[in-house]
């Protein structure tokens, strides 16, 4: 069980221990960009959504599709690429150090499904709960399939996530082989996919671009971990212009996101356009990368980021179901505060309102649900897990995860309501990696 006092210490004093016993060498501006990108996303996500009242119903408004000039604000909110930028920093120091410690790729891989799949089974529970018994008490299935697709929305991510870092033998290999030609390969790779989608109509050729936008951005990360990216600024003009074209003379869309009715998206699956901008962020990042470590000399900015990145994944996570849960009273509530039309100077005036009513709610669930974010060793084994079973269950992983986000595990069809074999899916996958999250689930329930 947990020590009385340890668990009296608040939740800044813990995270100012651990700021300070940071090693000096360590690059807290990796911390940094990896705390500000999520956050970015959750402050993206909060705004782009935007529901309002309509003849007595909820219409689920998207502020890009209703105000297309906001659509140019997703050039500073889409920052994916800069969580795949840190996560090839991270995962090339962390692989090599593996390598020169003679570790099994096995409990190394092993060992991020756990980090990533942890947080998830929680809310995968409460979701599923959510849609069989939403289902039971005569829940319309559509607002139940609507509320948790929405809420699930951000496990894609883990997916793709998890892909690129069981590929870091391969691609780091590439980078020590050929160095920057391995990024340009990836780069010839995303033009020939979008080539062959957009002008040839190549069917399901574009999910491909999965891999190569994301493993490109992610070699850019070893380039930075091995101190080979010298001239920032030109990787960020160059992104820039070379982003800028393919908006103006090609066919791809100035929304970096998913906009309803457009044609085109520049993120499921990313585009070239995407990769453009990923180069541009990239650049921009690494160019500010020293007045970035002066300011994180300060201990309470170096704190603070510390805290955020021991609960990154929780709040990522949660942060879509706090928001549904504040649309829910406000609907229970007859509608208060969605009377007023996206967009609108009223509208844009409540904002700092919603934002705090989604913070109030997601600070709650960050206290329930932190716990199972918290970074556990692998268990011993006299062996690595073998090959066939790394590999099955990163398919049997990717593929739930995948699923969750597209189709919703909440079902308009069946007796349950919930699509149980979405749910299963990840956790199958998981333990045949190497770890039981169930096991892990009921420890952390019983706090010991």
């Amino acid at each position: 069980m947990a020590n009385d006092s340890d668990s009296k210490r608040t939740l800044w004093s813990r995270a100012s221990e651990m700021a300070e016993k940071a090693p000096p060498e360590r690059n807290r501006y990796v911390d940094f960009l990896r705390a500000l990108s999520i956050l970015a996303v959750v402050i993206g996500h909060w705004l782009v959504a935007a529901p309002y009242m309509q003849d007595g119903a909820v219409v689920g408004g998207h502020l890009l599709g209703i105000i297309p000039w906001t659509q140019w604000l997703t050039w500073g909110f889409q920052v994916m690429p800069l969580f795949f930028l840190v996560g090839g920093f991270s995962n090339g120091m962390s692989w090599a150090a593996t390598q020169r410690k003679g570790g099994h790729y096995a409990d190394w891989f092993g060992s991020r499904v756990q980090r990533l799949i942890n947080p998830v089974l929680p809310l995968f529970l409460i979701w599923t709960l959510f849609a069989a018994f939403g289902t039971a008490l005569g829940v319309e299935r559509g607002i139940v399939k609507m509320a948790a697709q929405l809420a699930l929305v951000p496990v894609w991510f883990l997916s793709v996530y998890l892909m690129v870092s069981a590929l870091v033998p391969l691609t780091w290999n590439l980078w020590q082989r050929f160095g920057f030609g391995s990024f340009w390969g990836f780069v010839a790779g995303a033009i020939a996919v979008d080539v062959l989608s957009i002008h040839f109509d190549v069917p399901y050729i574009n999910f491909a671009n999965f891999l190569f936008v994301w493993l490109g951005v992610h070699q850019l990360g070893y380039a930075w971990g091995a101190g080979r990216i010298r001239n920032p600024w030109v990787w960020a003009v160059f992104g820039t212009i070379a982003l800028e074209m393919l908006v103006y003379f090609g066919p791809y869309p100035v929304a970096m996101i998913g906009v309803p009715g457009s044609e085109l998206s520049n993120s499921m699956p990313p585009t070239l356009a995407l990769f453009a901008l990923g180069v541009a962020q990239a650049g921009l990042a690494l160019a500010l990368e020293k007045a970035g470590r002066r300011m994180l000399d300060n201990m309470a900015l170096w704190t603070a980021t510390v805290l955020l990145n021991g609960m990154i994944m929780t709040v990522y996570l949660w942060h879509l179901t706090a928001f549904v849960f504040v649309m829910v009273a406000a609907w229970l509530l007859g509608g208060i505060g969605l009377h007023s039309a996206p967009g609108s100077g009223a509208w844009w005036l409540t904002r700092p309102i919603w934002f705090a009513l989604y913070i109030a709610m997601l600070l709650p669930l960050i206290a329930l649900f932190a716990r199972f974010e918290a970074a556990r060793g692998m268990p011993e084994r006299e062996a690595p897990v073998p090959h066939w079973r790394l590999v099955t269950g990163l398919i049997l992983t990717c593929a739930g995860l995948a699923f969750t986000a597209a189709i919703s595990i909440a079902s308009p069809e069946g007796v349950t309501g919930v699509r149980l074999w979405v749910v299963a899916l990840p956790f199958v996958g998981a333990a045949l990696i190497g770890f039981g999250p169930v096991r892990d689930f009921s420890k952390r329930v019983s706090g010991s």
